[in-house]
């Protein structure tokens, strides 16, 4: 079911404006990729936070001005892997940084200085997926 800013998931009621409408835009993408509904609003509620967080001042001003999102707008445009949404995720220590990366993504998703730092965000984004956390040694290699 897609949502708009009159009608969105009750967990969404006290974002932010920006959140909120980022939050919905997520969520309708993966609804429109036939994504089961009981995963669709945790995983569009975790990109969202990271996207607000991660964006630019610039980004924001420019999503800010976007058009809000409708129930019938069509999502072609903006693609979501979701072969990727039920894979595990890998946290390995490579270039002197702890990475975090779904298994069979191009590249990491996150990379943080302590390994701690590394498999609280695996467990983060696992949560949100239903999928595990593979944690390799400092010397060893991901197979992904």
């Amino acid at each position: 079911m897609p949502w708009d800013l009159k009608d969105y998931p009750s967990s969404f009621k006290n974002f932010e404006p920006l959140l909120k409408k980022k939050a919905i835009e997520i969520a309708n993408a993966l609804v429109s990729e036939d994504y089961p509904e009981d995963k669709v609003i945790p995983i569009a509620i975790s990109q969202a936070k990271k996207w607000l967080g991660e964006a630019t001042d610039t980004e924001k001003a420019v999503f800010k001005k976007e058009a809000d999102p409708e129930k019938t707008d069509k999502h072609s445009g903006k693609k979501i892997n979701t072969d990727l949404l039920d894979n595990d995720v890998l946290v390995y220590y490579q270039e002197n940084r702890w990475h975090v990366q779904t298994k069979q993504a191009e590249k990491a998703a996150d990379s943080f200085d302590t390994k701690e730092q590394a498999m609280k965000r695996a467990k983060e984004i696992a949560g949100n997926k239903e999928s595990k956390v593979i944690a390799y040694k400092k010397d060893e290699k991901p197979t992904s």
